[in-house]
């Protein structure tokens, strides 16, 4: 089970309060998504653009990092994580590493920024992975703990592989396109992420027969994810990590 967004439904979205809570609930594992400032700096923000999590107008492509981890990313949630902040890549990674969380790094690009997002995700995470990185690995399998890079774009997939191609990958899809396994041969990847509301069983099937890794997002129902299990899917992301905990079954 991985924790969606750091803490799913428990803190304010891909901020440090999140990923405490997500400890606190036991989840040694979570998604969050990364995107770059107008200064080319990875920040954790799922929208482009300001207004739901942080107040204000503006965007994240067209704002520098140190502006954009001055604002608020907690009141929107509750008024008991006021002020806390938009975290950026670097030490939000190393707070999941330090404290043993294995990560799913969604590249999130902003609007014609897909190669520039992909290959800054993809450098820093070899920077701060050097050991497990230079291990051999292939990019088939996190046995090593490496960070799983994730995204729905193909062209960030592309400039991540590029840039250390050492990493693993994974496309997701909302659902599964006719074309879904040539793309995903094409650009090498460990495992498939795709809506649960639009996997099947023979499509299950089809991913699992092929090669591929599983993954299932946003499942927040227990007996939804039993059904998932049961037809092979390998990781499931939850929000609500208060109800479906870390060793679910």
């Amino acid at each position: 089970m991985i924790a969606h967004r750091g803490g799913g439904s428990t803190a304010p979205e891909n901020t440090i309060a999140a990923l405490a809570a997500g400890l606190r609930h036991g989840y040694r594992a979570v998604e969050f998504d990364v995107m770059l400032s107008r200064d080319g700096i990875g920040v954790i923000m799922h929208d482009p653009d300001f207004g739901r999590t942080v107040a204000g107008t503006g965007s994240i492509a067209a704002t520098d990092a140190a502006d954009i981890a001055r604002l608020d990313a907690g009141s929107w949630f509750g008024s008991e994580f006021a002020g806390e902040p938009v975290p950026l890549f670097v030490p939000f990674a190393e707070y999941c590493k330090s404290h043993g969380i294995w990560m799913n790094v969604e590249i999130k690009p902003a609007p014609g920024h897909d190669e520039a997002t992909g290959r800054h995700v993809a450098e820093t995470v070899r920077r701060l992975f050097p050991a497990e990185s230079g291990a051999g690995s292939d990019a088939r399998g996190c046995a090593s703990g490496l960070p799983l890079l994730s995204s729905f774009s193909a062209a960030a997939l592309r400039a991540a592989r590029a840039a250390a191609p050492e990493l693993p990958r994974a496309i997701a899809f909302e659902g599964l396109p006719d074309n879904w396994e040539r793309q995903a041969r094409e650009l090498g990847v460990l495992s498939v992420h795709v809506d649960h509301v639009q996997l099947t069983p023979a499509l299950a099937q089809a991913v699992k027969a092929a090669g591929f890794g599983l993954f299932c997002y946003t499942v927040n129902d227990p007996g939804r994810a039993r059904t998932l299990l049961s037809w092979g899917v390998d990781a499931i992301c939850t929000d609500r990590i208060d109800l479906l905990p870390a060793d679910f079954k």
